[in-house]
């Protein structure tokens, strides 16, 4: 965890956006669903109370008045509609924005501050209050006599006691004391109000707008303590409440909170469970505790805080105390909870240290194997062993589901569908499908790319779709899934699909392939990734410059991956993403040519060959040989990295390899066997190298090359049909023959 409480409290507010960015998305689907709107109420009202521990007055004030229009949805008083989530959804981005601003020391700056003002324009028109119509003369006349009492605060009878001080500014606020006695009104009987004038000025010291009264109630109700602090909510920031229940309720919160299930819970969230305490009343004692320690004084326990406050019985917190002591016995484990924040530094850092292991292990292997000592070999093939695990078990931490990266995509479509006058629904599915978290960052923005181009040039209009017999909701649809060791992501439309010809044609018309040339479906459609391509009749806020496509290929082909386009006329595409599962250690499968070793990925490898005298004369006259009836086309390694012919070695093997359901073969010198590949990143100047995907070091010092298995699978493949690719370096173009 972060020893810097902003920075947690700036982690803990994106999570908390998130989520109730999410609960707002999914509400246009469910309008009416408590849970959802309960979920952005404790998101608002977190954000909101732990801003003001740290006084950051701008993000408590805007939240306080978001808090407020979610009272009312909750309270069912405001129904839920596009306009209103489209405002909390500006609302959001807006929280986020003044965090971030907040945190890192930082001025709002006028237009923010505009924006500030415009949102809570919008706001305010959810919350009209009503017409006062009554005087405190009426309140009295309902509750009997006006008298003064002492200011004890005790409750010796079986109705609830109410104490409210307003501040002065209560009614500059817009707020007026009494509408809310009214209210409670409804709730139950006020038995007994007593006003207090202690703080009444001389006449000539009054001012007509301030408040100077304060209120105690004597007060019948089934009513929970929660529904009566409700009452409250809206100036709840303008006054001091302290509600104590009725002695009679002492018992009950007694047995309800030993009925309580055998969870592990803090003491406020018991007395919080079993009604005796409000959330606001928690939130309360803990700023005050929190307030101690910033002043460095002696910090009273929460039980005692709420006691001392009158806000709950001794008696109540004592039972509390009792239940948590005896679920703590019983299921012998600490308040501290299962989960730890930590650093995604700190995590590097392991999984780097776990890398130089693995190299140094294998080192200690190769040095006694060379002095033949079993016992020796025996001890090391355990410690082997134990590092894998390790190895293992440090990768496992840093892999995080993709759900989370396509649960984000629900906003854009939204936003991009409304900007585009198009209907149109994500559906996600694989969301528990696991990879390496520095994957998971990097290919979000071509994520986005491929989203925004498919909503603009590939699902149709409204207009559109019903003139070809389509739904008017268009379908847009993220999926991922494991297949050979790698993640594939596919993003689909079920839009008009690929227009071949105009590809073809704008193709030939940039100088990309050459008139007449002859090429399959995919092979045109791969070409809308080259610079500068597009199609498009008119360029768009989204899209239609040429920029892009060509920069998620490169993105993606930076993670070790490939990206493949497939599409049907009229019935949508289907971009297919492929990554490797983690960019740190994989599993690899060690060969030698010539002089040089050289890795393959294992999960792609599906089985090695020997070469016989007949096949080893087949190879060097044609592409390809017969695998148990199966063409398999293959490259000769040692001619694609120039490498001299290894004398010692007369026989040769082929390394089988599939990558995106295509097969081909390897030929190398030497078989070696697998070896735990530590990837070392290639600098700059080897960024242009094909076939090469990085590096790692042996055991012996030496320094492997790890394969670009989908490069060499895809130039195998094109060999094998009589394709030739020439690069024209000086146009940095591809012409195909």
């Amino acid at each position: 965890m972060s020893e810097n409480p902003q920075e947690t409290f700036l982690a803990e507010s994106r999570e908390l956006l998130q989520d109730m960015e999410d609960a707002l998305l999914q509400l246009e689907n469910s309008p009416d669903d408590p849970d959802l709107i309960n979920a952005m109420f404790r998101a608002a009202h977190t954000i909101k109370g732990t801003s003001g521990v740290f006084s950051y007055d701008d993000v408590e004030a805007f939240t306080h008045v978001v808090e407020n229009v979610l009272e009312n949805i909750r309270g069912g008083h405001l129904e839920i509609d596009s306009d209103l989530i489209a405002l909390m959804l500006e609302c959001n981005d807006h929280i986020g924005q003044l965090v971030e601003l907040a945190v890192n020391e930082e001025a709002v700056g006028e237009s923010l501050k505009l924006i500030d003002t415009m949102l809570l324009e919008r706001l305010r028109d959810y919350l009209e209050e009503e017409p006062v119509e009554q005087e405190t003369k009426e309140i009295a006349t309902q509750t009997g006599q006006v008298e003064t009492i002492d200011d004890s605060r005790s409750v010796e009878t079986d109705n609830w006691h109410i104490s409210l001080r307003f501040d002065k500014d209560v009614l500059k606020n817009g707020m007026d004391p009494l509408s809310f006695l009214r209210y409670l009104g409804r709730l139950g009987e006020l038995v007994h109000v007593t006003t207090l004038c202690d703080s009444m000025p001389s006449l000539r010291e009054m001012d007509a707008e301030e408040n100077y009264l304060g209120f105690e109630v004597v007060f019948s109700s089934t009513a929970s303590k929660a529904d009566i602090e409700q009452v409250f909510e809206f100036v709840r920031e303008d006054c001091e409440l302290i509600i104590l229940p009725p002695k009679a309720n002492i018992a009950i919160f007694a047995d309800l909170i030993r009925s309580l299930p055998e969870d592990e819970m803090r003491i406020g969230d018991i007395l919080v469970k079993s009604g005796a305490l409000t959330q606001r009343e928690l939130e309360d004692a803990i700023n005050y505790q929190q307030n101690q320690v910033v002043s460095g004084s002696n910090t009273t326990m929460l039980g005692d805080v709420l006691v001392e406050k009158k806000v709950v019985h001794k008696e109540v917190v004592d039972a509390a105390l009792n239940k948590q002591t005896s679920v703590k016995e019983k299921k012998g484990i600490s308040s501290t909870g299962r989960w730890l924040r930590v650093d995604s530094e700190k995590l590097d850092t392991l999984i780097n240290l776990v890398g130089e292991l693995v190299i140094a292990e294998a080192g200690t292997h190769l040095r006694a194997r060379d002095l033949d000592d079993e016992p020796l070999q025996e001890s090391l093939s355990l410690m082997n062993r134990l590092v894998e695990e390790i190895r293992d078990s440090a990768l496992r931490l840093r892999m995080v589901q993709i759900g989370e990266t396509f649960n984000r995509f629900q906003r854009v479509v939204r936003d991009v569908s409304k900007e585009l006058n198009k209907d149109i629904r994500l559906d996600i599915s694989g969301a528990e499908t696991e990879l390496d978290k520095t994957v998971v960052e990097k290919i979000a923005d071509p994520l986005m790319h491929l989203v925004r181009n498919a909503m603009d040039h590939g699902i149709e209009s409204a207009s559109e779709r019903q003139n070809t017999d389509k739904s008017i909701q268009g379908i847009l649809h993220l999926n991922s899934y494991h297949d050979s060791g790698s993640i594939v992501i596919e993003v689909s439309d079920d839009g008009k699909g690929l227009n071949r010809d105009a590809i073809y044609n704008k193709a030939i018309e940039k100088g990309l392939i050459v008139e007449g040339a002859v090429l399959s479906d995919k092979e045109i459609y791969r070409l809308i990734f080259e610079p500068g391509f597009s199609t498009a009749a008119q360029i768009t806020n989204l899209s239609g410059r040429g920029v892009g496509m060509d920069v998620v290929k490169k993105n993606i082909q930076a993670l070790r991956g490939t990206v493949d386009v497939d599409s049907v006329a009229g019935q949508g595409t289907t971009v297919s993403i492929r990554l490797p599962l983690t960019l740190a250690i994989i599993d690899g499968f060690l060969v030698r040519v010539g002089e040089s070793s050289y890795v393959v990925p294992l999960d792609m490898v599906m089985e090695c060959i020997e070469l016989t005298d007949i096949e080893r004369q087949q190879t060097n006259s044609e592409g390809y040989i017969n695998l148990r009836g199966e063409v398999l086309p293959f490259l000769r390694m040692r001619e694609v990295f120039e490498e001299s012919a290894a004398e010692s070695h007369e026989r040769e093997a082929i390394v089988v390899v599939q990558y995106g359901g295509q097969k081909a073969g390897f030929v190398v010198d030497e078989l070696l066997g697998e070896f735990q590949t530590v990837i070392k990143p290639l600098g700059k100047i080897f960024s242009q190298l094909k076939g090469i995907s990085g590096a790692t070091i042996l055991g012996s010092g030496d320094v492997a090359v790890i394969l670009d298995v989908p490069n060499l699978v895809q130039r195998t493949i094109m060999k094998s049909g009589g394709q030739q690719v020439v690069h024209n370096t000086s146009a940095e173009q591809t012409v195909l023959h």
